[in-house]
């Protein structure tokens, strides 16, 4: 598993109002879909592409474009759904598919709820949105569905990670075809399976606490 801290002064400048406990959901909603562009551009690095002949104004030239079968972008439901944005506008032609996944409080073990994805997913790049890798619990279960399927290369785009998480992710994901690319690797996960310093619950921050 390779792991990409984008190490950037915007992404940075980002992350620092975006962690601010004073900042409102809307502009952390705002922000965080800037950040997801900034990451997706190095995320996509490595993007499937094919030569292709075209006519320009003046002359004919070969270009690149995306290669078939197209990406796969994931969000993990809910706080992953407010990285979609910004990641579709750099992959605009990629389809979308839905994972639903709560994490147990008590345990701390992540369960699915909802699944929307193609069943057979056999040479397919899949990029995954979620805001934070803590316990690496959720994005374990995550990976291995879509491993599953048929993935053959995945990529993990957060805006935090916690160092107790990217372990879990190469311990137990030992010689898979995975990629996290992260704004940060913060310094460790609290009691309660936060990342400090962290931002705080990324949904929540996004759309509001809800019971």
């Amino acid at each position: 598993m390779r792991t990409h801290v984008v190490d950037h002064p915007l992404v940075a400048h980002k992350l620092t109002t975006l962690r601010d406990a004073r900042t409102d959901s809307p502009t952390f909603r705002r922000l965080a879909d800037e950040l997801v562009t900034l990451l997706a551009y190095e995320a996509t690095r490595d993007v499937r592409t094919e030569l292709v002949d075209i006519t320009t104004p003046v002359a004919e030239t070969t270009g690149v474009r995306l290669s078939h079968p197209r990406p796969l972008v994931v969000p993990i439901i809910r706080a992953g759904l407010g990285m979609l944005d910004g990641m579709v506008r750099l992959l605009p032609t990629a389809e979308v598919g839905f994972l639903g996944m709560i994490r147990d409080e008590e345990t701390l073990q992540a369960s699915t709820y909802a699944n929307r994805m193609p069943e057979d997913l056999s040479g397919r790049q899949v990029y995954v949105l979620d805001p934070m890798l803590a316990t690496g619990g959720t994005l374990v279960a995550a990976i291995r569905e879509l491993i599953g399927r048929g993935a053959d290369d995945v990529t993990v785009l957060c805006l935090l990670a916690a160092p107790e998480g990217v372990e879990r992710l190469e311990v137990e994901l030992s010689g898979a075809p995975v990629t996290v690319v992260t704004g940060a690797l913060d310094e460790r996960l609290n009691e309660q399976g936060f990342i400090v310093p962290g931002l705080g619950d990324a949904g929540d921050r996004m759309y509001g606490t809800v019971s």
